[in-house]
């Protein structure tokens, strides 16, 4: 069974757990679970998050960038919100598993990753687009509002 409020939260290549994107949801009320992903190796972080997963069944799986790339990777019921999604350069093939049930949220100022990429993939999977946050960072107050708005809508769709 799913945990309801229970958020995992798969952070970028150049970030580190306790950043401001997965702070602003626990400050939003969420159990928030942020692992340590390990930089030198995209599967062994993949195979990491599919043990958290089957442990912890998280209710939402929210992923930053390279984070995002793991979270399409990983065999879940978790409703998915995908920020800045790095699939191009991670996982080409997720985009064949994304499910049109996913919401990506994406800066058109993003310059490490391109909105089209985040187009092309919500045009192939039927997934909600949503352009929010002034950058790639996505720490700004409109993504973060943007972003804890979809997990709200994903955490109630799993009631």
């Amino acid at each position: 069974m799913q945990h309801h409020n229970t958020i995992l939260f798969l952070h970028g290549l150049e970030s580190a757990p306790g950043g401001t994107k997965p702070s602003f949801l626990a400050e939003c009320g969420y159990k928030v679970l942020n692992p340590a992903l390990p930089k030198r190796s995209f599967w062994e972080s993949v195979q990491l998050v599919q043990e958290i997963v089957d442990r912890e069944k998280p209710s939402v799986i929210v992923g930053s960038s390279r984070g995002a790339a793991v979270a399409l990777c990983v065999h879940t019921e978790a409703k998915l919100v995908l920020i800045a999604p790095a699939w191009k350069r991670y996982a080409r093939t997720s985009s064949r598993r994304t499910p049109s049930s996913a919401v990506i949220i994406h800066s058109k100022n993003d310059k490490i990753i391109s909105f089209k990429d985040s187009e092309s993939l919500a045009a192939s999977s039927g997934a909600t687009l949503i352009a929010a946050g002034a950058s790639h960072r996505m720490g700004d107050q409109k993504a973060l509002v943007a972003i804890a708005a979809a997990v709200k809508e994903a955490n109630n769709e799993n009631r």
